[in-house]
């Protein structure tokens, strides 16, 4: 390949189309304005956002539904910093996003001037790659190696470039970055997977995010099927099996699937692929402390580091878990090659899931309006969904409790804030999503608390650059998840978390250009959101939805409070009774 002489700039811009960028998500800044130059020619559409937090999110979420890199850039000092919340996001949800962070000059590094930050510390424990770049000379060569990381260590990288380093003279060449196959991991270790679910009574799987991302689902269902094995989504990650499977039980963690739960219990053997099995995401819920600690554990993770870093496993697998899976039946049926159907495991699992049908049935069954009650509306809007939709979910309690509601039958549909839990995450992301998914519906669900955080703002930017994304507001005038809290060990002494008076996000939509709905009956819900699909446009649907401790989910953090103690006088009347 032969070197040319270009600008830093160019070689910048070079290597992003090199690797197949097509959008970028930011604000406008004067650090990188010689390369934004450049975008429209060289076939780059530049998305200006209200928030960098919301740039930094919809490459998030468009790096998840394209399984590609894509990139957020900003302004040097504050706009990089906006970007820190999200990033952790991208972070522990393993998505390859390339945070560009212009800085300042090189000359006046250190010096305290305009904007001024250290930019690397920020982004140090929440990327699995960062770089500096120290010369015009090296700008293609970082950039792709930012690309390469983020796509073969898939998760963010953040390449910082000094302002002053867009100009000059170089001699480079371009290039797109490989993808590195990882192969199914060490034989040995499989031949012992292989061995202990040869000898199980009542194996179960775990089906983690990494099969989404690895579109191991066809792979996965092989084996369970195979093996009779029920199959339970790893804590937010409903998209990870056929919900309409019969095997399928639901999704395990917060506000997720007593089936799933009261199944994965009777486990003498857990499968865990493509998880790190994370903390939160196995906690006792419902009052029900449902790992089973006796079982048998093998884990398989592209990540060595997410091995055994929750739960010791008895066999570990660092593969790809599409491969890794792919070998494993085919050792299995060698080692069971008269293996029938397990048809009291089928009728168990069965038993199990209509229980749990049955009682959330009950639950969402109300026909209360002027408010709605927060599980009918869940119901409704999420019965009504076409199959291809892709959701992204926010935190708080009405999101939280849709966790139980939400149903994919292909990968790359759930995109939620996961365990960073940062609240204004699913407005942002679905701008992205929309964008790499531009022919399915594309649902952003939040509560009224997280859509003021960002949602409201961002809708501007959904209609100047016409992306059709529908918000779903959960309006009920409170923080519910931490109003919960309030109600369990504060005796009902509300301190922050009512949110009265809020607008009618509605009518804000459609004074942005939006459309916007207003429901507050079960039966204007699936008509809502027909509507909004219809309609091509950008949406917000204002859903009024009962709040107070009466339709509150389960406590969100009963594992971090305790009830409060009082030694002083004048707060002794605050105990707990």
């Amino acid at each position: 390949m032969t070197k040319v002489k270009m600008t830093p700039s160019e070689a910048f811009v070079e290597t992003l189309v090199a690797e197949g960028v097509k959008y970028a998500f930011g604000i406008v800044g004067s650090a990188y304005e010689d390369p934004l130059d450049m975008f429209p020619d060289a076939g780059i559409r530049f998305i200006p956002v209200a928030h960098e937090q919301a740039a930094a999110h919809a490459a998030d979420g468009m790096a998840r539904v394209t399984a590609k890199p894509q990139i957020c850039i900003g302004q040097n000092g504050p706009g990089a910093a906006n970007f820190v919340s999200a990033m952790v996001a991208a972070y522990w949800a393993h998505s390859p996003v390339v945070a560009i962070t212009p800085e300042t000059g090189s000359m006046g590094l250190g010096t305290g001037g305009f904007q001024e930050l250290d930019q690397m510390a920020m982004f140090e424990k929440q990327t699995v790659y960062q770089v500096r770049v120290p010369q015009p000379q090296r700008m293609a060569e970082l950039t792709r190696r930012a690309f390469y990381m983020a796509k073969n260590f898939n998760g963010p990288t953040q390449l910082n470039i000094p302002r002053d380093l867009f100009y000059g003279l170089c001699t480079d060449e371009i290039y797109e970055t490989p993808i590195i196959k990882r192969g199914a991991g060490s034989m040995e270790d499989l031949e012992s997977a292989a061995k202990l679910i040869a000898e199980a009574k009542y194996p179960v799987i775990v089906s983690g995010g990494g099969v989404s991302q690895a579109d191991a689902i066809s792979e996965i269902q092989a084996l369970a099927e195979f093996i009779t094995a029920p199959v339970v989504n790893s804590y937010l990650h409903n998209d990870t099996f056929p919900a309409s499977h019969v095997l399928a039980c639901g999704p395990i963690g917060y506000c997720g699937s007593k089936a799933a739960m009261r199944t994965i219990k009777k486990a003498d053997l857990v499968i865990a692929l493509g998880t790190r099995l994370g903390p939160f995401g196995t906690l006792p819920q419902y009052d029900m402390a449902y790992w089973p600690e006796n079982a048998k554990l093998i884990q398989c993770d592209v990540n060595i580091s997410a091995l055994g870093l929750s739960k010791k496993a008895d066999v570990y697998s660092s593969g790809d878990v599409k491969e890794f899976s792919t070998l494993l039946l085919k050792r299995v049926q060698e080692l069971l090659p008269n293996l029938e159907k397990n048809a009291a495991r089928l009728a168990d699992v069965q038993k199990e899931k209509e229980n749990w049908d049955n009682e959330i049935d009950g639950q969402s069954s109300g026909s209360q309006s002027h408010p709605m009650h927060p599980r009918r509306f869940h119901k409704e809007w999420t019965r009504v969904l076409p199959k291809e939709t892709i959701v992204a979910t926010d935190i708080g309690n009405n999101s939280s409790m849709i966790n139980a509601y939400l149903k994919f039958e292909g990968v790359r549909q759930h995109i939620s804030a996961l365990s960073w839990g940062n609240c204004g995450f699913a407005y942002g992301a679905a701008l992205g999503c929309k964008i790499g998914k531009p022919d399915v519906p594309v649902i952003a669900f939040q509560g009224d608390g997280a859509f003021g955080i960002s949602g409201l703002a961002e809708v501007m930017t959904a209609v100047r650059e016409d992306i059709p994304v529908i918000a779903i507001v959960a309006t009920n005038d409170e923080w519910g998840a931490e109003k919960k809290n309030q109600v369990d060990f504060f005796d009902n002494r509300y301190v922050g978390t009512n949110l009265p008076g809020n607008p009618d996000y509605a009518k804000l939509a459609e004074d942005m250009g939006a459309l916007g709905i207003r429901i507050d009956h079960p039966d204007q819900v699936g008509d809502a959101v027909k509507e909004a699909i219809a309609s091509g446009r950008p949406c917000v649907i204002n859903a009024i939805v009962q709040g107070g401790k009466e339709v509150l989910a389960e406590p969100f953090r009963k594992d971090a409070l305790e009830m409060p103690v009082r030694y002083l006088d004048k707060y002794a009347h605050l105990n707990a009774k």
